[in-house]
């Protein structure tokens, strides 16, 4: 549900800079909000064995994909000689300028289908885990399908808004969001993503890589030691 609000906040501002993409988004929003239902049944259903499980899972994945990015090259803006069929049939491409910068990026999308079956795992992670996907969102649409990092990024932000919705009603028909904790930690979160928006479009792309792979390490490395009792991190 806070990752819900913060992405409702927004999206607005990410949609108005040519950040976020509908085109890159709603295709792979179809498939991904899709399996997060059945995701959010399976995770009520791990929780219910053992949630220290779910975890270390998690955290483990989030860590992965932090080496990923870390080792992984050209990120900031992928290379993308030639548009797949599937990219260009869905007009998976577009242009945005970089404040940071003055220059006109424009981008396209390859390795598409690939792309819209690893959204299938996404959905479902999102859903068995209860949060917003954005450390997966950002990885595939960046290393996989070749959108630059800001595109990345922002259209991730905007994904969430239709994915999380999803799960959400899951998690909220058995009682499993507490208003006590969910209520301020909401309002945080919107006031923060309308900060991030402008932030988003001054700051340098190198710049946001460093700042995704720091709390992609710090958020994975947390639900480890939490789900293996260990306690360094509080």
């Amino acid at each position: 549900m806070v990752a819900l609000a913060g992405a409702l906040a927004a999206g607005p501002g990410l949609l108005r800079r040519n950040l976020a993409s509908l085109r890159l988004a709603l295709p792979v929003a179809l498939v991904a909000s899709t399996c997060s239902i059945g995701g959010a049944m399976l995770g009520l259903y791990l929780s219910s064995l053992d949630p220290d499980i779910v975890q270390v899972c998690l955290g483990a994945t989030i860590v992965g994909i932090a080496a990923l990015l870390t080792f992984s090259k050209n990120s900031e803006l992928p290379v993308v000689d030639k548009q797949d069929a599937i990219g260009l049939a869905l007009g998976m491409r577009g242009a945005f300028k970089d404040q940071s910068s003055g220059n006109i990026v424009e981008w396209k999308t390859h390795r598409t289908l690939m792309g819209l079956i690893m959204f299938i795992f996404i959905g479902v992670l999102a859903g068995m885990f209860g949060l917003g996907a954005g450390w997966a969102n950002v990885p595939v649409l960046n290393l996989v399908m070749g959108a630059p990092l800001k595109i990345s990024v922002a259209t991730s932000k905007f994904l969430l808004s239709i994915t999380d919705t999803s799960a959400a009603w899951i998690y909220l028909n058995k009682g499993c969001v507490i208003p006590l904790m969910a209520i301020p930690s909401i309002i945080g979160l919107m006031l923060g993503s309308l900060v991030g928006v402008k932030l988003l479009a001054k700051t340098k792309p190198k710049v946001i890589r460093i700042i995704v792979i720091l709390v992609l390490l710090f958020a994975g490395l947390k639900a480890m030691d939490k789900g293996l009792g260990i306690g360094l991190l509080g």
